[in-house]
């Protein structure tokens, strides 16, 4: 059984229910999961002035627990077509954990949302991802095994780098059936692909080279 982290930053809410789709996906297959946040950078009275969901459940989560999980989930939004600095802060305190090795082998993953169909989810994704592979981690997409992001019929956000929902630009869009649908098959994919990985031994060894 795999022990999944959804590991989420939202400031209206988007991302959050995302990351409860993410979580119920894992479920489905049989992973164990915790969703956490990272900490907003935001002052309280700023992010209230500007409508944040401030009210969400979720705990913090810390740097030093990342390495007790066999995957992590992240979901982010996009910010002028990168991962918004919550997360991005949050990660970046990662040093030691990739000095240390701690997070090789584990299986990574990426989820987020923008506020128009064209508005960076794909770049958004791809700019994260040499973060998971500078820390050694096992990227996992959105396979096109999952039929809901060939749709032509309606905006739709995802693509096979990861789930992603649209917000509209006033926020006022809320996660469709097919995104959140997305989001619950990225969830189950990973928690298989991180129970297969910890089922198999792992090198972390930093720095060694080995003799042929």
């Amino acid at each position: 059984m795999a022990h999944v982290l959804v590991l989420y930053y939202s400031s209206y809410g988007h991302i959050e229910m995302m990351a409860q789709a993410e979580a119920e996906g894992v479920r489905a297959k049989g992973g164990d999961v915790v969703i956490k946040r990272v900490p907003e950078l935001v002052p309280p009275d700023l992010a209230r002035k500007s409508g944040f969901k401030l009210d969400q459940p979720a705990p913090i989560a810390t740097i030093d627990e990342l390495p007790s999980y066999d995957a992590i989930i992240f979901g982010a939004p996009t910010r002028f077509g990168c991962v918004a600095s919550q997360m991005r802060n949050f990660v970046d305190q990662a040093g030691s954990l990739w000095a240390e090795g701690r997070l090789v082998g584990k299986a990574g993953s990426v989820f987020t949302s923008s506020a128009t169909q064209h508005g960076g989810q794909e770049s958004t994704i791809l700019t994260f991802v040499p973060t998971l592979l500078h820390l050694g981690m096992v990227v996992v997409g959105l396979p096109y095994t999952f039929q809901g992001q060939m749709g032509l019929t309606e905006i739709l956000g995802g693509s096979p780098y990861g789930a992603a929902t649209i917000s509209g630009a006033d926020g006022s869009r809320k996660p469709s059936s097919i995104e959140l649908e997305a989001a619950r098959f990225q969830g189950g994919h990973v928690a298989r692909i991180a129970a297969q990985l910890a089922a198999a031994p792992q090198d972390r060894t930093i720095g060694q080279q080995r003799s042929a």
